[in-house]
């Protein structure tokens, strides 16, 4: 289930909130009971792939020539 984040207008503290993405816009009440709340724009699930781990990447310096290992000049 997904989790969206909140801050609260009047307190100025943040919350989360885990709620099925049919639910994704609905208002949310702050821990301290207040109502005038907004929904955070998180940054998590983008510029990745779906399973979370970043894919590897081929060192970097030395090499070169057609494979890559510097042995071709």
């Amino acid at each position: 289930m997904p989790t969206y984040e909140f801050k609260c207008r009047d307190c100025a503290d943040t919350f989360e909130v885990n709620r099925p993405m049919s639910e994704s816009s609905a208002p949310a009440s702050c821990p301290s009971g207040h109502t005038d709340t907004v929904k955070l724009l998180t940054m998590a699930g983008l510029g990745g792939r779906a399973g979370g781990a970043a894919p590897a990447m081929a060192p970097s310096g030395g090499g070169g020539g057609c494979c890559g290992g510097g042995c071709c000049g």
